[in-house]
C-alpha cells in the first residue's frame, strides 16, 4: 500500500539556499518538490517553519552515559539503547554513528575498565534488525591506543559488522586534549575520586603504556579501518606534525581540532574539521581548547557534532546560520556534510530520490523548536 504525505507551506532548507515550497514523500523517499507558498488538497501547511533533512551524528558519547549514569552504575544495555534512541529521535538526529570504545585498561584497579564494544554492537545490530529503533544506527569504533587491549578487540570485528567510522584517540595526559595535565587531573580525580599520590602514579603508568603500545595501536587501527572498509578520523590534534602523520595514514575526519594551528593544517591536507556542538553553544571549548566559533568565522569549520549533548546539534547548526547569515549553510554542517564523508549518498539533502528523513521546526527568539522527525517518511517524534 503507497504510503504518501505533503508538506507545504514551508521554508526548506536546500544544500545552499532556503526557499518556501512543498515536499513530497512516497514509501519513505522525497518524490517532487516545487517552489511556492501554495497548500494543495490534503497536505500539511507548514505555516512557513523550516523543513530540513533529518541530522546526521557522527561522534556521541550519549550511549555510554546512558549504559552508565553514574560511576560504578551499570544499566541495561538494550534498555540504554532504546533510551539513546529516543532521545536522539527527540532532537531530529535521524542518522548516528554509535561510538562504542575498543581498548581497556585491565591491570590498574585505579581506573580499570573492560571490553564491552564487541557485546553492546551485536545488541545494536540485533535490535536494528528486528525494527526496535526509531533511527538509524552506525558503529563507530574509538580506538584508544593508550590502553592495553586494543588489538585484541579490533580482532573482534570485520567487514560484515559494517564499521562506519573508526577514530584513533589518544587520552595520554600532557598531549592533544590534555596538553594542560591539571585539565586532565580535574577530570580523572573528580569521576575516579582519585587522591593526589594515585593520579601521579596513575599518569607514570599512562606514559609507559603509551610509550610501550602507542605507535603499534595506531597502525594496528590503521590497518583494521581498511579492512572493515570504514572512514578513519583523527581526534583532539593539535599540532600540523601531527596532522601530517593523519594525512599519511589517509585519516578524511578530524574530530575536534584543539588549536586553529591543527584546524588549519587539516584543511590544506583535505582534511575536514569536526567541531562540538556543546563547544559552539558555550561559546568555548571545556577543555580551554579553541573555540568553534573561531573556527567557523574563519571557514574552518565543516561539520558539527553533538559530542555529549544531542540537543547541541540542531541548536549549534542555527547559530552557525546565524553568525554566517545562511541558515541552508549552518544546516549542511548537520546533514549533507556528514552524510558526504562517511559516504551515505542517500540522505543529508532534500532532493528527489532521497531518503526521507526530515525534520520541521520553527525559531523562537532564536532557538530551534521541533515540530516533528520523520524516519524514511515514518514519523518518529
Amino acid at each position: 500500500m503507497t504510503h504518501e504525505m505533503i508538506l507545504a507551506n514551508a521554508t526548506l532548507v536546500l544544500p545552499e539556499e532556503t526557499i518556501t515550497g512543498s515536499i513530497v514523500v512516497r514509501d519513505g523517499h522525497i518524490v517532487d518538490m516545487a517552489p511556492g507558498a501554495s497548500v494543495p488538497t490534503g497536505a500539511e501547511d507548514c505555516d512557513g517553519d523550516f523543513v530540513a533533512p533529518g541530522l546526521v551524528e557522527l561522534h556521541t558519547d550519549n550511549l555510554e552515559r546512558h549504559m552508565k549514569p553514574r560511576p560504578k552504575v551499570d544499566w541495561p544495555h538494550q534498555a540504554a539503547i532504546v533510551a539513546h534512541d529516543a532521545e536522539l529521535a527527540s532532537v531530529g538526529i535521524t542518522t548516528v554513528f554509535d561510538a562504542l570504545r575498543v581498548g581497556s585498561i585491565l591491570s590498574d584497579e585505579r581506573r580499570n575498565y573492560g571490553k564491552y564494544a564487541r557485546s553492546v554492537a551485536d545488541e545494536i545490530l540485533s535490535m536494528r534488525n528486528s525494527g526496535a529503533l526509531r533511527i538509524s544506527h552506525h558503529i563507530h569504533l574509538r580506538a584508544e591506543t593508550c590502553s592495553e587491549t586494543l588489538v585484541e578487540e579490533l580482532g573482534e570485528f570485520g567487514p560484515e559488522d559494517r564499521v562506519g567510522i573508526v577514530s584513533l584517540m589518544d587520552h595520554t595526559p600532557g598531549q592533544r586534549q590534555f596538553t594542560d595535565v591539571s585539565k586532565f587531573e580535574a577530570y580523572v580525580r573528580g569521576k575516579y575520586a582519585m587522591d593526589e599520590g594515585s593520579f601521579g602514579d596513575y599518569v607514570q603508568f599512562l606514559h609507559g603504556l603509551h610509550t610501550k603500545l602507542g605507535k603499534a595501536h595506531e597502525e594496528a587501527t590503521v590497518a583494521a579501518a581498511a579492512r572493515f572498509g570504514a572512514v578513519l578520523a583523527s581526534h583532539d590534534d593539535t599540532t600540523a606534525e601531527q596532522v601530517a602523520t593523519s594525512a599519511e595514514y589517509g585519516i578524511h575526519l578530524a574530530e575536534f581540532p584543539t588549536t586553529l594551528e591543527a584546524a588549519q593544517a587539516n584543511r590544506a591536507h583535505g582534511i575536514a574539521n569536526i567541531m562540538g556542538g556543546p563547544n559552539l553553544v558555550r561559546g568555548g571549548s571545556h577543555s580551554g581548547n579553541v573555540a568553534a566559533i573561531d573556527l567557523a568565522q574563519q571557514g574552518l569549520l565543516d561539520i558539527l557534532s553533538s559530542d555529549y549533548v544531542p540537543s547541541s546539534l540542531l541548536l549549534g547548526a542555527v547559530m552557525l546560520g546565524n553568525a554566517w547569515g545562511n541558515m541552508a549553510k549552518g544546516l549542511h554542517t548537520v546533514t549533507a556534510a556528514p552524510a558526504h564523508y562517511t559516504n551515505l549518498h542517500d540522505r543529508g539533502r532534500l532532493s528527489v530520490g532521497f531518503q526521507a528523513d526530515l525534520i520541521r521546526f520553527r525559531l523562537t527568539d532564536g532557538v530551534p523548536t521541533l515540530r516533528a522527525v520523520w524516519h524514511k517518511g515514518n514519523r518518529i517524534a
